[in-house]
């Protein structure tokens, strides 16, 4: 579980600077490009370190029981979740519609997550990606901002097929990705004796 916490530590502390409004602090102090470097640096072995870490750490103990309907969120809800993860980098309509579509993102894909799954670790690792997007996101609509312009629909359709696509993949590879079964290739089956 250290090793899942160290993770959470380094990315979402190195994503906080901006809730905690010294971004640009860092980024005059440190040079811009030099602040970046440093960003994406600690924030590629703080994913790495969650993705590790959770890996390690399941199973974990169990604290609840989720309802059986609640293991259907993630699988409804993560391919909206990286339809928003994307639309920032297209110039679409939704990502205009949405405002800040990667923090939605970030937050409906764990709220799925932390629904459905009862154990620690995922307690540890939804909760906390949770509460950050809650707390960016008040942070964020309560600014104001967002992304403005008209959009391209052409962009939307782009962003919405490559989202699915990448949710599809993540889905068939997730025990690969993150040691976690989500769904089994139909090969892998068992005959239901019909």
């Amino acid at each position: 579980m250290g090793v899942l916490i160290a993770g959470l530590i380094l990315f979402l502390g190195v994503h906080s600077v901006r809730i905690f409004g010294v971004r640009d602090v860092f980024a005059r102090a440190l040079g811009p490009q030099f602040f970046m470097i440093i960003y994406a640096l600690i924030s590629t072995a703080g994913l790495a370190l969650i993705i590790y870490g959770k890996m390690i750490a399941h199973p974990s103990a169990s604290l609840w029981a989720p309802p059986g309907w609640t293991r259907f969120l993630p699988l409804i809800l993560t391919p909206i979740a990286i339809i928003l993860v994307l639309a920032p980098y297209a110039q679409g309509r939704l990502r205009v519609l949405a405002r800040h579509p990667m923090t939605l993102g970030v937050l409906i894909w764990s709220g799925g997550h932390l629904a459905a799954n009862g154990d620690l670790s995922s307690l540890v690792l939804f909760g906390a990606f949770f509460v950050w997007s809650l707390a960016l996101a008040v942070r964020l609509f309560s600014e104001g901002g967002g992304y403005a312009g008209p959009g391209s629909l052409r962009a939307d359709v782009i962003v919405i097929t490559l989202g699915l696509v990448v949710a599809g993949l993540t889905a068939v590879f997730h025990m690969q990705l993150f040691g976690v079964a989500v769904v089994e290739l139909a090969s892998e089956i068992e005959p239901s004796g019909i």
